[in-house]
């Protein structure tokens, strides 16, 4: 059997998206009766196949959104066929997506749909979209909570699999070793107490400003020398935070470090004193699980798929009331006992999660649409 895997849209590997494709190719099982294949954006040929050893067919289209998108709606489903794939695994699924498939198509949902900057409702781009997945064979995703979107939009549930990311217990862990008052990672070096947010500033959702605001309450109640570490690229929303940080009056204590290596992450998180999550568009939710696996207590609002993700190891709040984010930095950092217990339960709960669990299921899902082909 040969299987297509779809590399559009994963950005080169610096995304959401772009990693968790990384972290699946490099678990997907190697068996004797199965080949893999890649194909996407010709720049990306070594970005994707260099610790598997996959082969990659490279399609000469412009490096932009639209001329992707397109490209999906008119060559992609003949591109299947003339490669001689038995199923096609769109990675990027909630935003590319044939509409016809002449091979069955498997499309991965990472994100919330409604999120989306392209996705709004009756946009050509979401009408699309949504009938790529009324008509793709099945659809991966990352929580019961993008499930539950996609039945909202009629999509028919019995063709959509949740399979949780997993995690590399070999990145994140806990590093018992870093006990220095500072945390030197090239070319940073940030000085001890410090909370922890990463996300990229990609727009309202994620919670930036409101956190930045929490942040000063905290500060100037408790009087504690903790920092805010905020890692994540510069996306469309910096100008807006890198504002709401110059105006608080605590912008000596907030560090904006823009892109941050992921496999630098687990170092970060570890010497934080906490983890905390405000956004309310998290379709995934992986800085919960990474940072519980390197034995960070995480605080995390009660929106998304975050609650799912969490389970009972994390400590909630609404998103929306600062005080309320606020009240959570103060209690998970001056409450011992809480601090014990979600250290010791965020570490059990992140072991249930492997990208060897993930790897797994995604292949029989892929095998079991293969079976459909006429």
């Amino acid at each position: 059997m040969l299987i297509g895997i779809d590399t559009f849209g994963a950005d080169h590997g610096r995304s959401g998206i772009g990693l968790y494709l990384l972290s699946l190719l490099s678990k997907l099982p190697k068996l004797d009766s199965i080949s893999y294949e890649l194909f996407g954006s010709e720049i990306d040929r070594y970005n994707f196949t260099t610790s598997n050893n996959f082969s990659f067919t490279g399609i000469s289209i412009p490096d932009s959104v639209l001329s992707e998108f397109i490209w999906h709606l008119t060559r992609a489903s003949s591109f299947s066929v003339k490669r001689g794939y038995d199923v096609t695994l769109y990675s990027a699924g909630g935003r590319f997506l044939p509409t016809k498939f002449k091979v069955p198509g498997v499309a991965v949902v990472n994100d919330v749909i409604s999120e989306l900057p392209s996705f709004n409702q009756g946009s050509f781009f979401a009408k699309k979209i949504k009938k790529g997945f009324m008509n793709c064979t099945k659809i991966i995703v990352a929580s019961q909570f993008i499930k539950k979107e996609l039945v909202s939009m009629s999509i028919n549930p019995e063709k959509i699999e949740v399979i949780h990311n997993g995690i590399d217990h070999s990145l994140f862990y806990p590093r018992t070793e870093l006990t220095g008052d500072v945390v030197e990672i090239k070319p940073f070096a940030i000085k001890r107490p410090y909370f922890i947010y990463a996300a990229k500033l990609q727009g309202p959702a994620k919670k930036h400003v409101e956190l930045i605001r929490a942040f000063s309450v905290f500060k100037k109640k408790t009087g504690l020398p903790h920092r805010l570490i905020l890692a994540g690229g510069a996306g469309p929303y910096f100008d807006t935070v890198h504002k709401e940080v110059i105006d608080s009056p605590y912008a000596s204590d907030i560090f904006l470090t823009g892109f941050f290596p992921h496999e630098n992450l687990s170092e970060l998180y570890s010497c934080a004193d906490a983890c905390i999550v405000p956004s309310v568009g998290e379709g995934v939710g992986m800085p919960v699980l990474e940072a519980m696996a390197s034995g960070v207590p995480v605080a995390c609002a009660k929106a998304g798929a975050l609650p799912e993700r969490a389970g009972s190891n994390a400590l909630f709040f609404s998103p929306d009331d600062i005080d309320s984010m606020a009240d959570a930095m103060e209690t998970i950092i001056l409450d011992k006992t809480l601090r014990e217990k979600l250290h010791a339960d965020g570490i059990a709960w992140a072991k249930r999660f492997s990208w060897e669990k993930t790897a797994s299921k995604t292949l029989e899902v892929l095998c079991q649409a293969a079976k459909t082909r006429k």
